[in-house]
């Protein structure tokens, strides 16, 4: 068996998107599970592909586990803590949002996820607002 967990894009437009994340778990929890895969996101109105995004807001909820935000490369890099039994909402748009800091080795824009001290009937709700970035 395995944790159930839910990725619904609630919105997928030219400047943003925003993903909710859930997860039920059996105990078995989660390691650096692809979240958002910035490869799956909505070109721009001008063709160009999403090649990175910037956590802009978060708002979570977390019950008897915790959760990191990573961002992919060959050594992942944390976005964000997100702590156990706790709830709250953060807003980074007043300086653009946290961008990816993952060294360039391997970096794909991606953000993953890993829970720690999951255990059966944990859960979580995540709910990102992501700023898309294009290639130039």
């Amino acid at each position: 068996m395995a944790d159930a967990v839910t990725s619904t894009t609630l919105l997928d437009s030219d400047r943003l998107a925003i993903i909710q994340l859930t997860n039920t778990s059996d105990g078995n929890g989660e390691s650096a599970v692809t979240k958002v895969d910035v490869s799956a996101l909505q070109p721009n109105n001008y063709g160009k592909a999403c090649n990175s995004v910037r956590l802009a807001k978060i708002v979570y909820s977390t019950f008897g586990m915790s959760a990191k935000l990573l961002w992919d490369a060959t050594t992942p890099t944390i976005c964000w803590d997100l702590n156990a039994d706790y709830t709250t909402d953060e807003d980074f748009t007043e300086f653009g949002g946290i961008v990816n800091t993952a060294a360039a080795s391997g970096k794909t824009g991606d953000i993953k996820l890993t829970t720690t001290g999951h255990s059966s009937g944990d859960s979580y709700v995540i709910v990102l607002t992501l700023i898309k970035n294009y290639a130039a």
